[in-house]
């Protein structure tokens, strides 16, 4: 298997010009949480840094800070988010008895202990956030495992914003899946053997011997991985830099793992069902991290052009693919959210239309109840973020943190 090459930057860490992330493993907790507050208040926002504090080591550390970033990574203002759907949503949508069916199997998605009744609310949720994003979306088709994306952003950025990030992830990242057919999704699927071929060849002919094909990888891919694995933790980790890398980050992943698992795949009987069956579930020891850094190396030595013109793969045309660069160049001129803040109140929008509900608690709170689940604690924080909104451009970097992200990152400042 050939060495993976790997890049050394001089202290620092930097997006290409292709959406890979290259990482710095000496840059701090303390040190990034600064690095990410100060990239959020600049003007406009410094959405190159928060692209590298997404994809190194840590990702983007708590919840608290993925509220803020997130939006930012997909160009969305948090001070103009979709209303909350209508019960109309649900009426005679093609779709609706198997979303419901899919939702109501979703119970292993959400944090183990959450009572029954809270469950039961984001469900409900659920359900009509993602008939919304197919009733204002005609030309998207619902697939199984969108509700598996739909969940992971409703657990950590509450309904309406939840919304507008699946609506934006829908027309871009996602948008290959939600054709009518599974022609799109076969090809992005392709690109994996190729990978796997460039890095060891011996595991890429075994792997066509036994004609185990591309599939154990599909619910990988479409999921974004929150089908398959157990902890939030480690989806959260993998959303944080797939939402700031190139569309085709999740199948660099998935051929890091498969590399990574390279001698158990030897070792098994050169059989399709076994090699399937092996491949298809991922282990729960996996090392992340790691795992994150080659698939980052992967993209940057074999990028997908160099992929399709070697395999063939360009007789098709991606529209993630093809409308990724100009999606990345429209994130580069954001205005931060106190500047947001003060130009929807000049022009005269109404809280209920426009700012977050209970100034940004909604975004931050996943259930109508205003309970933040992780760590299975509930974090009170509705005193201190409720400040924030009062605060301009002007209050220092640190008091901003504190408000907006709350005490406990802010102690990690120190």
């Amino acid at each position: 298997m050939k060495r993976l090459k790997r890049k050394k930057k001089n202290g620092g860490v930097e997006v290409t010009g292709t959406g890979s992330v290259t990482r710095d493993p000496d840059c701090g907790r303390k040190q990034k949480l600064f690095e990410i507050q100060q990239a959020l208040i600049s003007d406009p926002v410094d959405i190159k840094t928060l692209r590298r504090a997404a994809g190194s080591k840590g990702g983007l550390l708590t919840d608290e800070v993925r509220r803020k970033v997130w939006p930012k990574l997909l160009n969305i203002n948090v001070y103009d988010l979709p209303y909350k759907p209508g019960r109309d949503v649900r009426e005679n949508h093609k779709d609706y008895n198997q979303v419901v069916l899919d939702v109501r199997r979703s119970m292993k998605r959400f944090p183990t202990g959450m009572p029954a009744t809270e469950r039961s609310v984001l469900q409900e949720q659920l359900i009509d956030i993602i008939l919304a994003i197919l009733k204002r979306n005609p030309q998207l088709h619902y697939y199984q495992g969108y509700h598996d994306v739909a969940v992971t952003l409703l657990l950590v950025v509450g309904e309406r914003m939840a919304i507008a990030i699946l609506d934006k992830l829908s027309n871009y990242h996602l948008r290959d899946f939600m054709d009518p057919t599974m022609d799109s999704t076969k090809h992005i699927l392709n690109y994996l053997m190729p990978i796997l071929e460039q890095v060891d060849l011996e595991l890429h002919e075994f792997m066509v011997r036994a004609e185990v094909g591309t599939i154990f990888a599909l619910s990988w891919l479409i999921t974004w991985y929150g089908h398959v694995l157990s902890h939030l933790k480690h989806t959260l980790r993998l959303y944080d830099f797939f939402l700031a890398s190139h569309p085709l980050m999740p199948i660099y992943l998935a051929a890091a793992i498969v590399l990574h698992r390279e001698k158990e795949v030897k070792q098994t009987e050169c059989d399709m069902a076994m090699v399937h069956h092996l491949l298809s579930r991922i282990p729960e020891d996996l090392p992340y991290e790691l795992l994150i850094g080659q698939a980052q190396d992967l993209f940057e030595q074999y990028p997908p052009s160099l992929l399709a013109k070697r395999a063939a793969l360009q007789s098709r045309k991606s529209l993630s693919i093809s409308t990724f660069q100009a999606f990345q160049r429209s994130t580069l001129h954001q205005r931060p959210d106190s500047v947001l803040q003060r130009l929807t109140k000049a022009q005269g929008s109404t809280t209920s239309r426009h700012a977050p509900p209970h100034t940004g608690l909604e975004a931050a709170l996943p259930g109508s109840g205003g309970q933040l689940w992780g760590k299975g604690n509930r974090l009170v924080k509705v005193a201190v973020w409720g400040l924030s909104a009062t605060l301009g451009a002007a209050v220092f970097a640190v008091a901003q943190t504190a408000m907006e992200w709350g005490p406990e990152v802010l102690l990690q400042l120190f």
